[in-house]
């Protein structure tokens, strides 16, 4: 089972992905401060982290910058209400974007991805979902 890190300021939002990736069977845990994420990230074998880079107390690439350089290979999704980084070259560090929304269909899909990319996990596709069906914007 996969664990998924959830970064955001906003409890509600953290809740609402949580609640929705539990039912997915995936083991799930929000944070919403960078010293909580320095914490996690030390413990947990995580795959993915989707960031919100709006989290107070960090820069808005900052953090997502010291992760990737604290493990190289973390799988990172940015999770955004805005879609103006977009052009920001640094967008290029995280392995997804997605703009928040209270359809969670284009996360999952990011997650799927990201998963089946690092190691073969299936995750959903194991729960009844072909991946073709669930992520049609990675390429597997």
């Amino acid at each position: 089972m996969a664990n998924i890190l959830i970064i955001d300021d906003q409890p509600c939002v953290r809740q609402l992905i949580s609640e929705e990736l539990i039912l997915e069977g995936y083991q799930v845990h929000g944070v919403g401060d960078v010293e909580s994420v320095r914490e996690h990230l030390q413990f947990l074998q995580l795959a993915p982290v989707f960031l919100d880079l709006y989290l107070e107390g960090s820069e808005r690439f900052g953090l997502l910058e010291e992760m990737k350089r604290e493990c190289p290979h973390l799988p990172v999704i940015i999770v955004s209400a805005y879609d103006s980084f977009l052009d920001d070259p640094r967008v290029s560090l995280a392995d997804g974007y997605v703009i928040k929304s209270i359809h969670l269909y284009t996360l999952k899909e990011n997650i799927a991805c990201v998963l089946i990319q690092q190691n073969g996990y299936r995750g959903p596709a194991e729960a009844g979902f072909r991946h073709s069906e669930l992520c049609v914007s990675c390429g597997f």
